[in-house]
């Protein structure tokens, strides 16, 4: 390839000949050797730049190989390989297939379809042999055509795209014609004035670079936020402003009495096996001392024998069930344990919220974590009922930019009732399930001492999904792990919620 100062030279030689270049396409397939084109586009841009050529596009559409068409070109046709390979004795067509691999197939397919092969019946199996003494290889000509710029008849383009070796391409021819500044020679600009031009005077005759005071300047080096990190931030805003509380959720690991006894989800539940539960193994277990007794005695109690119109489970309370360590399967293991305090404070109406990490063991996928965040809205008054849920769901959604709700009865052990949640999103034009919510269950609130007239209504959703909306993200392992792309850490704006 030509270098790019000879490139230079050529484009101007042939504007101070004739004036112009009437198509940069035609002028590069003209010259000796042959020129790039797009070498020729890119020294047009940089002789653009300087005011030496004047350009003006047109858009053409032509011909362009497939990488399939690519291969052919060099090997020919997967017709013309197979028949190559075929000798005159014939071969068995198991031995031709091994050999010729993964263009078998369309080979004996166009090869049949041509007459070029005959496949013969035999007591060891099928033979292969030659129908004609010799093939053209029309299609590696065609190929060679649509390389070499030329035109094919309508019928040969239609049986090439139909094997997708052709496909319609658009490139940009130009017109080039002198520029203000037009000269044999490019003259190099200054960028500083030197004390040696003000002493010798060669200032007054040298040409200076305008300065560009619309550029920008070199961003400073800096730390970026993830995109999980600033819509976080954007929820926690729209909790705090609701006026909730945001509770501590420093602790990873919990202890199974938090995490599902004392929300009343029984120990037979299948969440608690090891399909849906990271349990951990060193520590154990917490010792259930840690609780206090009377109140793991009332639990203990609700399970088996029920009480405050339950009649529980039916089924014998297992302490060492509930002393299993495991990580958190929600942000609920630290509600129960805010809950339990405000009742040992003295009750008064409270608004708390979280967003932290919690873990399934899940099968990961486009759509599934093993590790995600929940957020989760808890408030306790006196007198709430579901349409106080509904209403306070109402106002948090349209601070989102969702206005427009739907429920669905849902049963979950530890509320009752129970809605998910479903809202319109413009962005997918479609409607999608943005949580889960409910009443906290009597068997849930009176053991820790809730003042009964108190009931306490709470949803939840995972913080991905409205992240991959708002970010455009179609994978959820584009957010989290060795995925994750910095360009998405360092590029993407601060999001806008419906604040």
């Amino acid at each position: 390839m030509p270098a790019a100062t000879d490139v230079e030279s050529q484009v101007l030689e042939a504007l101070n000949a004739h004036g112009e270049i009437a198509d940069t396409e035609a002028f590069s397939r003209s010259a000796s050797p042959a020129l790039d084109h797009q070498s020729v586009v890119g020294t047009l841009r940089s002789l653009e730049a300087a005011g030496m050529v004047s350009t003006e596009g047109t858009e053409r559409t032509r011909l362009g190989l497939s990488s399939e068409a690519q291969d052919y070109l060099s090997n020919g046709s997967p017709e013309s390989q197979l028949y190559n390979s075929v000798p005159e004795g014939g071969i068995c067509m198991a031995d031709l297939k091994a050999q010729l691999g993964s263009i078998a197939d369309i080979g004996f397919r166009q090869a049949m379809q041509q007459k070029w092969i005959v496949i013969e019946k035999t007591e060891t199996g099928q033979l292969v042999k030659r129908k004609v003494s010799e093939v053209q290889d029309k299609v590696a000509q065609q190929l060679q055509d649509v390389a070499d710029g030329k035109t094919l008849a309508e019928a040969e383009v239609k049986d090439l795209r139909k094997r997708k070796l052709v496909m319609q391409t658009t490139h940009t021819v130009y017109h080039v014609t002198k520029g203000p500044n037009f000269s044999m020679q490019r003259r190099k600009a200054e960028t500083d004035l030197t004390q040696e031009m003000l002493q010798r005077g060669t200032w007054r005759e040298a040409e200076f670079k305008p300065y560009n005071f619309n550029a920008l300047g070199v961003a400073p080096p800096s730390g970026h936020l993830h995109p999980l990190l600033k819509v976080r931030a954007a929820f926690r805003k729209i909790f705090t402003q609701m006026g909730f509380e945001e509770m501590p959720t420093n602790s990873f690991v919990e202890s199974s009495f938090w995490n599902f006894d004392a929300l009343f989800q029984p120990q037979q539940h299948p969440a608690r096996d090891a399909h849906d539960t990271f349990f951990v193994t060193h520590p154990a277990t917490t010792p259930l001392s840690t609780v206090p007794e009377d109140y793991r005695k009332r639990v203990q109690s609700i399970h088996e024998r029920g009480g405050f119109g339950s009649k529980g489970y039916g089924s014998p309370w297992r302490e060492g069930e509930a002393e299993k360590n495991l990580l958190r399967t929600h942000t609920t293991a630290v509600s129960s344990r805010m809950l339990y305090r405000l009742a040992q404070q003295g009750f008064k109406p409270a608004k708390y919220f979280s967003i932290d990490r919690v873990f399934r063991n899940e099968a990961i996928d486009r759509t599934h974590l093993a590790e995600f965040f929940q957020l989760e809205g808890v408030v306790c008054d006196y007198g709430l009922t579901l349409g106080h849920l509904i209403g306070v769901l109402s106002q948090f959604f349209e601070r989102l930019g969702l206005s427009e709700l739907r429920f669905k009865p849902a049963y979950n052990p530890y509320t009752e009732p129970s809605m998910e949640i479903f809202a319109y999103s413009k962005e997918l034009k479609k409607w999608i399930e943005v949580g889960n919510s409910g009443m906290f269950r009597p068997e849930m609130l009176r053991p820790m001492g809730i003042p009964p007239g108190v009931n306490v209504i709470a949803w939840g959703l995972g913080l991905e999904r409205p992240t991959m909306i708002l970010y455009g993200i179609n994978n959820i392992r584009e957010l989290s792990g060795h995925k994750v792309s910095l360009n998405i850490v360092r590029q993407n704006p601060i999001c806008r919620l419906g604040l």
